[in-house]
């Protein structure tokens, strides 16, 4: 059991945003827990972390299977006691250059299953190790996608619907929760990553620097808002 520590856990630690925000977390002086599904990729990240010296662990958590989840938050509670951050970093873009009514509708539904239901599922579970303590800081990592503006424009239909409900969902949660939790989402922008590709202007650093203050926000801070780069922006 820790008492003057905080503990983070970031899903989808092993790459791209996830590995700075675990990487970053851990330097702030979190011990973290780096999630993924797969144990191998995930050993493997935490490896060349605690070769920085960096306090991290592993905990395998697939978003899209409830068992994995609930398991999960028994580990965190029997190995810490606790969870003072939750970043639902974990998300899939799986689209189709196709309307949304014309394309497979597995698409949709594997879509909503990781981005959306996954961090349902995170929020349910590990919430209670918060409310224990009566302090939580969550983070979904959302997209400007998810905006209800951004709906009035066609293209990437699964994937803005995914992020239209986490959206939702955080507002929600936020009116739900009592002590000193907090809630947000946050648009990190698009990232150079396996999902952002290549091109895309902004680094895994620069995304992570605009999510992680949201992770040490005093009781004052904002609950249930959606942001981009410190601001607030509308949903």
């Amino acid at each position: 059991m820790l008492k003057d520590i905080k503990v983070a856990l970031v899903t989808g630690g092993n790459r791209g945003i996830g590995f700075e925000l675990v990487k970053q977390l851990a330097l702030k002086g979190f011990k973290v827990i780096l999630a993924c599904r797969d144990p191998e990729k995930g050993h493997e990240a935490v490896q060349k972390l605690k070769e920085s010296k960096l306090d991290v662990s592993f905990v395998e958590v697939d978003v899209n299977n409830q068992d994995s989840i609930h398991q999960a938050a028994i580990t965190v509670n029997e190995r810490y006691g606790r969870l003072d951050v939750l970043i639902n970093n974990a998300g899939v873009y799986l689209e189709e250059n196709k309307k949304l009514v014309a394309m497979d509708p597995s698409i949709l539904e594997r879509t909503m299953t990781t981005n959306f239901f996954g961090p349902y599922h995170c929020v349910r579970s590990f919430i209670p190790l918060m409310e224990k303590q009566g302090y939580g800081r969550i983070i979904n990592v959302s997209s400007e996608y998810g905006a209800m503006s951004d709906m009035s424009y066609p293209g990437e239909g699964a994937y803005k619907l995914s992020k239209f409900a986490l959206n939702g969902l955080t507002r929600l949660v936020a009116s739900e929760v009592n002590g000193d939790i907090k809630i947000n989402a946050v648009d990190p922008g698009w990232v150079s990553s396996d999902m952002g590709g290549p091109s895309a202007p902004r680094t895994p650093k620069q995304a992570a620097e605009s999510i992680l203050w949201l992770a040490t926000i005093g009781p004052e801070g904002p609950n249930g808002e959606f942001f981009r780069d410190g601001k607030s922006i509308d949903w």
